[in-house]
């Protein structure tokens, strides 16, 4: 007779065991699809197209600054620890390389030469964006001399977009 308030002791301890592991579960479960519901509530709120227009503004002030060959004002767009990986050269890294970079470039175009970036597509959130572009250069005379594509990471530090890594080449010239 001693071993029957054991025994229902014991069942008492199994179920109340089965009931906590029920009960966390259903807890996991919950904070799970709450944390869910944030992450895409977050994605929610970034507007591709405002993005893309927000890009696009910048590489517009970007093509002003590299046709009117301003050395100071290209740079500013990068990050002092940014990364620039161009057609047939060794990767640049950190402002200083891609400010030599640039500058040995503007030295080689030819006067008059213009170029424009176009936004091609952006997406991202509110801390970094991923941008793929075109270029379309052009002689004096209008004449487009080349075009090449791009992709550029930019991340907002400050409030402001700063482009922390880029990639780009030249089409092949047309025969």
């Amino acid at each position: 007779m001693k071993q029957f308030p054991l025994f229902k002791f014991a069942t008492a301890c199994v179920v109340f065991f089965f009931f906590a592991i029920a009960c966390n579960d259903a807890a996991k479960d919950e904070a799970t699809e709450k944390k869910s519901e944030t992450a895409e509530t977050t994605v929610a709120k970034t507007d591709p197209a405002k993005l893309k227009a927000e890009i696009q503004e910048l590489e517009n002030a970007w093509a002003t600054a590299d046709n009117a060959r301003d050395l100071n004002a290209m740079t500013a767009f990068y990050a002092d620890d940014a990364i620039s990986m161009e057609n047939g050269k060794p990767m640049l890294v950190g402002n200083a390389a891609i400010k030599k970079n640039i500058e040995e470039y503007m030295g080689k175009r030819t006067k008059g030469s213009t170029v424009t970036y176009d936004v091609m597509d952006a997406y991202g959130d509110d801390k970094y964006v991923t941008e793929v572009g075109k270029t379309t250069r052009k002689d004096s005379t209008g004449k487009v001399t080349s075009a090449g594509k791009y992709m550029a990471i930019w991340e907002k530090r400050n409030g402001k977009w700063i482009c922390i890594r880029d990639i780009g080449n030249e089409d092949a010239e047309k025969k």
